[in-house]
This record gives structure tokens, C-alpha cells and sequence, in this order.
């Protein structure tokens, strides 16, 4: 089951039906342990949507209404590398490498809805930044409770030049507007997506492919429910949380992002979420 924030209401696919909840808020609707049950009751032919590209291509959103966005990071190897070599210069190295085998991971803020986007969105590279990247993240939606109930795409752009000058500039490298873009829906499961699931960047310029790779989700080095348990050990979150899981597509350090390029990431089972730098 895939459920899509749009203008109208929550639009809700399952078995190639559309269905639209109009009346269900976001917040309430996706912070349900039960979720995927308690949607199914509510589903019936009076709310059955035949005209499924207006919803999808003139009203979709982000689906994000209160929740937080935060991150993990240094859970691929191909990540620890990618940290150690922008920061080589200024003896941060170190630090990715620590991170990487320890027990507790790297968690940090990235967004609000505020500095969010959705599908089809614009997303930003900062001005004092002359080396920026997409990082294409499966993401988890969590409850309240700490349940993880579906899985979506992330895009957590990342400055990395600001990252390598000092590991302590994070936040700045990370969270800024149109820094974040997740989509293009959320697809509910009881059960952890298949360990052959496969995350592919497709960068374009000028209607030229410039990057291409892809990773399979089993190279996250951690148990996902591991991260969740401490993102949840101090922090409370009223209306579930987002939780993006770390990038295993690092591109080579001659490589940089720039305006009107377009950032496509696919996740199996999930679909295609699509962004313009601007």
C-alpha cells in the first residue's frame, strides 16, 4: 500500500485502486501504529478515484506535515571513505572512520517541512558552498511509538565542502532551505523492504546523463530498528518522525552539483522521486 499527501486529501493505492481520504489530516493519518489495517477499513467504492494524474502531477506534496526530518550518517563504507577524503585537509578524517565502528551511529537534524520539497520540487546548494552533492537516502517513517510504518525516498543535499573544512559545520552543510526533498509517497509495510532493494542517482545536465550508480539497501552497515532506538532514547516526536538512513552514492570529488541539473533517485517497491537544483 502506497498513501500520497496531496491537495485534495490523502490519496491511498492499493491494488492498482485509488482511493481518496478527504477528510483525514496528515498529522493523525500517518502517526497510527496500526496504520495499514485501520486504512483498509476505510477504504470503499464511494471513495474510489478514477482521474489518479490530476492528484498526482497538479496537487501532490510532500509527505511531511509536522513531523521532523532527521539523518544518519557513515552507515555505507562507501560513506566513510567519501567523509575521510573531504576532510583529509583538515584532520577530520579520523573521526568517520570512529564513527563508522562504533557502536553508537551519527545522527543529526536535517529538516522541517519548511525547508522541504516534494516530488518534482526545486532543491538548493548554498551560496558559500562550491562543492554540493545530492545524497539519495532510503527513509523510514516512524511513529510516535518509535514503529517503523513505511519507507520513502530521501534527498539530503549536503555541502560538502562546508562538511570538510570542519566535521563541526555539519549543521550548516546540511540544513538550510530546500535542503531536504523527500517522496514521492510512503509506502506502508508490517515488514523490512527485501534485502535486494536497490537505490539508483541519475544525474542529468542538459538533458545529458553526467551520474549514474546505484547501491542495494543491504550495505547499510547497521540494523535499521538500531537506529531508530536511538534517535528515540531522548528525543520525543508528537507526530512521528522521518528518519533518512545514510548515502552509499558518493560522487567522485571533482563532481559538483549545478543549477537547473536534475537529481533523480529511484528506490525499488517505492518509486521515482525527482528534484531541480535551483
Amino acid at each position: 500500500m502506497k498513501v500520497y499527501r496531496t491537495e485534495k486529501g490523502i490519496l491511498v493505492e492499493q491494488e492498482s485502486k485509488y482511493h481518496l481520504l478527504a477528510q483525514e489530516a496528515w498529522d493523525n493519518f500517518i502517526n497510527d501504529d496500526d496504520i495499514i489495517a485501520n486504512t483498509l477499513a476505510k477504504l470503499n467504492n464511494e471513495n474510489e478515484v478514477n482521474d489518479v494524474i490530476t492528484f498526482l502531477s497538479d496537487g501532490l506534496k510532500p509527505p511531511i506535515q509536522s513531523q521532523e526530518i532527521w539523518a544518519s550518517g557513515v552507515t555505507y563504507y562507501n560513506s566513510k571513505l567519501g567523509r575521510e577524503e573531504e576532510s583529509k585537509a583538515s584532520g577530520g578524517s579520523s573521526f568517520y572512520a570512529r564513527v563508522y565502528g562504533a557502536e553508537r551511529p551519527e545522527l543529526f537534524f536535517k529538516a522541517t517541512a519548511h525547508r522541504t520539497v516534494g516530488h518534482g520540487g526545486t532543491v538548493r546548494i548554498r551560496k558559500d558552498s562550491h562543492w554540493n552533492v545530492p545524497e539519495p537516502e532510503l527513509t523510514l517513517a516512524i511513529t510516535a511509538s518509535g514503529k517503523i510504518i513505511g519507507y520513502t525516498i530521501g534527498n539530503d543535499m549536503s555541502s560538502r565542502s562546508i562538511e570538510g573544512e570542519n566535521p563541526l559545520y555539519l549543521p550548516q552543510a546540511k540544513t538550510y532551505d530546500g535542503c531536504a526533498a523527500i517522496g514521492p509517497c510512503i509506502l506502508l509495510s508490517n515488514d523490512p523492504l527485501p534485502s535486494n532493494t536497490s537505490i539508483q542517482l541519475i544525474i542529468n545536465r542538459n538533458g545529458n546523463t553526467i551520474f549514474e550508480k546505484s547501491i542495494g539497501i543491504d550495505q547499510i552497515k547497521r540494523k535499521l530498528a538500531d537506529i531508530v532506538g536511538y534517535l528515540y532514547r531522548e528525543c520525543s516526536f508528537p507526530h512521528g518522525s522521518l528518519l533518512m538512513t545514510g548515502t552509499g552514492i558518493i560522487p567522485p570529488s571533482n563532481f559538483s552539483l549545478a543549477i537547473a541539473d536534475e537529481i533523480s533517485i529511484y528506490v525499488d517497491g517505492i518509486g521515482k522521486l525527482m528534484n531541480r537544483v535551483g
